[in-house]
């Protein structure tokens, strides 16, 4: 089932006191360099510094006051986490933030400094969902999935529908995909709020399910993920899958030192602080840029949280 504009426009209304409206900017040597207009969302300078405050705020809006008492529970390497940590503690409900051992340090601190309590497991899907599933046993939270929730998708679909009313004519929209729920709220917007708006993923080429989900017509999965981007290395669901498979018009692929190079030029010549998955949209922008000639390009640089001494930049 595809989500209806008026759900959009509910979650959009429903969250505003709780999000910022982030700004837009551009660059005129970026645009340059492109032959484009490109305009930046920038998710980076949302609350909890990433996209994710935008879902988490409104899943948890969604909640009966008995499943507010008892708490949410996620897994996440670190975004979401932080979302659903400062989300809760906004909101008055406890939060328990399953998050694999190797999640970068800044993002366990950042869940901390929610008030976030932390479980740390292996990093893979099994072993943080079989965390999550004991905490839910313990403590009767309710389990937000970052990604694959209808409501956390909704809540996604705001930074586009907000990017679709300040640059209305825009041909196509690019977001980051990893776990899914970005893209397909994106997705969404452009379709319901943008004119003949297309929206394209872009994704590491050394975690490329989604790309490869994409052609299979059903969920592919990654025996590794190798990637500095370490917000893209979960899977579609089967929630967010139907709607990508609807809406997205393609997907593409960069290589990692692409995505580090695209990361490095954002944040020399535009003067912003983005992670590697952002990064990953601007690299695709610059891959396909014949693509993109002479058309109006929306990105949604979707967060700018980076462990500063992990920085993948040579000196």
């Amino acid at each position: 089932m595809i989500p209806k504009k008026n759900e959009i426009e509910a979650a959009y209304l429903r969250i505003q006191a709780h999000v910022h409206n982030t700004p837009v900017l551009f660059s005129s040597s970026l645009n340059k360099t492109i032959g484009a207009e490109v305009f930046f969302k920038c998710e980076n300078f949302q609350k909890m510094g990433a996209f994710k405050m935008r879902g988490a705020v409104n899943a948890i809006l969604q909640l009966s006051e008995k499943q507010k008492q008892a708490g949410v529970v996620t897994h996440s390497s670190g975004n979401f986490g932080q979302a659903v940590a400062l989300a809760a503690r906004n909101l008055g409900v406890k939060a328990y933030i399953v998050m694999p051992s190797n999640a970068p340090q800044v993002k366990k601190d950042a869940v901390k400094g929610y008030d976030g309590i932390i479980s740390e497991s292996e990093s893979t899907i099994a072993a943080r969902e079989a965390a999550s599933e004991k905490i839910i046993q313990q403590t009767g939270a309710t389990f937000l999935h970052p990604s694959n929730n209808t409501d956390v998708i909704l809540g996604n679909a705001t930074a586009a529908l907000e990017l679709c009313n300040m640059q209305p004519n825009l041909n196509f929209i690019i977001a980051p995909v990893g776990g899914g729920g970005l893209l397909a709220g994106t997705s969404l917007a452009s379709y319901y709020f943008g004119k003949n708006c297309k929206t394209i993923g872009a994704e590491p080429m050394e975690a490329d399910d989604a790309f490869r989900s994409l052609q299979s017509g059903r969920i592919e999965t990654n025996n590794t993920a190798n990637t500095i981007a370490d917000g893209l290395k979960t899977n579609l669901g089967d929630i967010n899958f139907p709607i990508i498979t609807k809406l997205v018009d393609e997907i593409i692929r960069v290589e990692e030192s692409e995505i580090i190079s695209a990361m490095r030029y954002i944040w020399e010549r535009m003067k912003i602080v983005i992670e590697p998955s952002s990064a990953v949209a601007v690299a695709g922008l610059f891959k396909e840029k014949n693509k993109f000639k002479n058309k109006q390009i929306g990105v949604i640089l979707s967060g700018g949280n980076v462990d500063l001494l992990q920085l993948p930049f040579g000196r």
